[in-house]
């Protein structure tokens, strides 16, 4: 695209694949919650001044922010030709100037001050008294930059835009630049992979041998609304780390935080998806909602606060696997053992420690991991609050099976004794992988797809079947 005239650029959805003000939100919400929201409530009617009393909260790294790649070469190619390639938002001034000096483009900017909110016909204004009618050209994406592409010689519109069809006829030159998201990417951002960790709530059934349709129906719906809310915090916890995310080798790929789907539309996704899933809990029982809300509202207090706490965060995973269980019990109306939640309790926090581990044995250096409270030195420590889980869990189950409820569900009790070896085995196997950097970030997710580990775990519950009688009762098996 050659041409003399200014290449004049909108910031969020045409320059960036992101939104500053969104950006700036969700940095202030992880920073300092109440004040963002109260900053959002009080000025949400002044935009100009929401805008610039978020931008004050606290850095941003606009340098980490996403460009749109047909953009950024459109860019390339003027300053190549030696044009002066300015920005122009209605973001808050102070972030489009230090995105402009990011990226090595004019010192002049045109943007929100905390009194004007530069957009539309006050936009087209401001560049018209800079340059003149026609006198730049002007790249945007949204319906309000019509104002401003009226006044320029040329259009550059990102994305697809039905109203910039009539631009045409007025005399203006448009040139169109692939933009906007995908479904399959917003799909990505919910994590589907995750929603196996929601097979937990089987287990109070599997534990109850109550293997009925009555049982088992409820609590699928139970899985699907614990899937549906997990992936809304899911999106949550992505908004709030963007810039940890960007600053990681594997995360930097995360659909927001590399702007392949809008934080507008994450924001729209998060709350269909977290209404539908207690619209569900609600359709179950009032105590399967309540756990879901529990659920909901200590997932959000892991991500705005606790994740970042030492061993509070491993203490928290541990809880939320917990809860998946009892919502289990309650979405199928069985009765969970107390020995069930003390045995897997621990489990769940060898896990938790297991997930750190393996982030600090793949991390590159010695620094605390971004958002979180432990470096490479905190290996030890982990180590050995995982072993401690491990034999405690090991400590209950054997308690368990001596216990009179033991000996009802399972008579041939030395069976009990016998899936020990191979659950124990799996626990330390789990562990030594963290240890080693073997496994991925999330533990659970990993030990569903681990097809050795998965045999593991098939010979505990054989053996655990097994002392039931449930193979003789099915298949005339066993004893």
């Amino acid at each position: 695209m050659s041409n003399d005239k200014p290449l004049v650029l909108d910031v969020d959805g045409t320059f960036l694949s992101t939104d500053l003000l969104h950006e700036s939100f969700w940095a202030g919400l992880g920073r300092a919650p109440l004040r963002t929201l109260r900053i959002t409530a009080t000025r949400f009617r002044d935009r100009a001044r929401l805008k610039a009393e978020l931008a004050a909260l606290g850095p941003l790294r606009t340098d980490l922010m996403p460009v749109a790649p047909a953009v950024a070469e459109v860019v390339i190619g003027a300053l190549n030709e030696g044009r002066e390639v300015c920005l122009a938002s209605a973001s808050d001034q102070r972030l489009v100037a230090q995105l402009a000096a990011d990226h090595g483009l004019s010192e002049r900017i045109f943007a929100s001050d905390g009194r004007l909110n530069l957009k539309g016909a006050a936009k087209a204004g401001a560049l018209v008294r800079a340059f003149g009618p026609r006198g730049f050209v002007y790249a945007g994406n949204e319906a309000c930059d019509m104002a401003v592409w009226e006044q320029a010689e040329t259009a550059v519109v990102v994305g697809r835009l039905p109203e910039a069809a009539a631009l045409p006829a007025r005399g203006i030159g448009v040139v169109t630049l692939p933009g906007g998201w995908s479904a399959a990417a917003l799909f990505k951002a919910l994590r589907p992979h995750q929603w196996v960790k929601n097979l937990l709530l089987l287990l109070p059934m599997i534990a109850a041998h109550r293997f009925d349709a009555a049982t088992l129906l409820p609590i699928l719906l139970g899985m699907v609304a614990f899937s549906l809310a997990a992936s809304a915090i899911y999106i949550v916890n992505d908004l709030l780390d963007l810039e940890a995310d960007r600053l990681h080798p594997s995360k930097c790929r995360r659909p927001f935080a590399c702007g392949a789907v809008p934080i507008k539309v994450g924001m729209i996704a998060c709350a269909g998806l977290a209404l539908t899933a207690l619209g569900l809990a609600a359709a179950l029982n009032a105590g399967f909602l309540g756990i879901l809300v529990l659920y909901i509202a200590m997932s959000l207090a892991y991500s705005l606060k606790l994740k970042r706490m030492r061993w509070i965060d491993i203490t928290t995973l541990a809880a939320l696997y917990t809860l998946r269980v009892i919502a289990g019990a309650a979405a199928g109306a069985v009765d969970v053992s107390i020995y069930m939640l003390i045995f897997l309790f621990p489990i769940f926090l060898s896990l938790g420690c297991v997930k750190r581990l393996t982030e600090l044995t793949l991390a590159t250096n010695d620094d605390r991991l971004p958002g979180r409270g432990y470096g490479r030195p905190d290996r030890g420590d982990l180590l050995n609050v995982a072993a401690i889980g491990v034999v405690g869990a090991l400590v209950v189950f054997f308690l368990y099976s001596i216990s009179d409820q033991a000996r009802r569900l399972y008579p041939d009790t030395w069976l009990l004794w016998l899936a020990m070896l191979p659950m124990g085995g799996w626990l330390v196997r789990m562990v030594a992988l963290g240890w080693f950097g073997k496994q991925d970030h999330d533990p659970i997710v990993f030990a569903l797809r681990d097809k050795f580990g998965l045999g593991i775990l098939m010979m505990t519950l054989s053996l655990m079947f097994w002392a039931a009688g449930l193979w003789a009762q099915w298949f005339g098996m066993g004893g």
